[in-house]
């Protein structure tokens, strides 16, 4: 199936605001159950960062356990192998630009991942509209997933203000976003 017809697929399906269409069952606000979160893969304890490790996170992890969470790798979704070079957004663009095709995603080697990274973005969204998700938690400081700050693009450790491709464009339709930063004291 191709990219296209698996994205006509879902088109329909909006997130749930209040009352309305989320193509989920229509069920009473007493037995619906809060709809599951968006998690990176790599807190919930998959090997799925670009190094190839684990970044877990005990109250994504619980989520995971409680059968609340839908786990996503955008980098992954977008074809990317793990492990895989690091990368970074370039320049000042952010993930902002990066949708809005002002910005370019380029990783240690030199190589634009920029069409990876889109596809991902996409691919995760694809995921949260299924699930009915109102809410993401992702990795931070990720150029897919990062909120708020990212990597400043010249592979020095170095951050920024932006966000992540994936997290904007989750943002942009409507998912709150939450980094593993957010999560002490929040009851989720």
């Amino acid at each position: 199936m191709s990219d296209a017809q698996g994205d006509s697929l879902v088109s329909d399906v909006r997130f749930a605001s209040g009352g309305g269409p989320s193509g989920a069952p229509d069920v009473s606000d007493a037995s619906r159950k809060d709809p599951p979160i968006l998690v990176s893969a790599c807190l919930a304890g998959l090997a799925t960062t670009h190094s190839g490790v684990a970044k877990p996170n005990r109250k994504v992890m619980e989520l995971v356990r409680q059968g609340r969470a839908i786990l996503v790798c955008p980098e992954q979704l977008g074809g990317l192998p793990t492990p895989r070079p690091a990368a970074e957004i370039v320049g000042e663009a952010s993930g902002a630009s990066v949708l809005d095709g002002e910005g370019r995603v380029v990783n240690t080697s030199g190589e634009d991942v920029t069409a990876n990274y889109l596809r991902g973005a996409r691919e995760a969204l694809k995921a949260a509209r299924l699930a009915g998700s109102k809410v993401a938690i992702l990795k931070a400081r990720s150029p897919s997933c990062g909120k708020d700050r990212i990597h400043d693009g010249t592979f020095s450790d170095v951050l920024r203000d932006g966000s992540g491709v994936t997290a904007e464009l989750l943002r942009r339709e409507g998912l709150e976003i939450l980094s593993e930063d957010d999560l002490e004291g929040r009851d989720l």
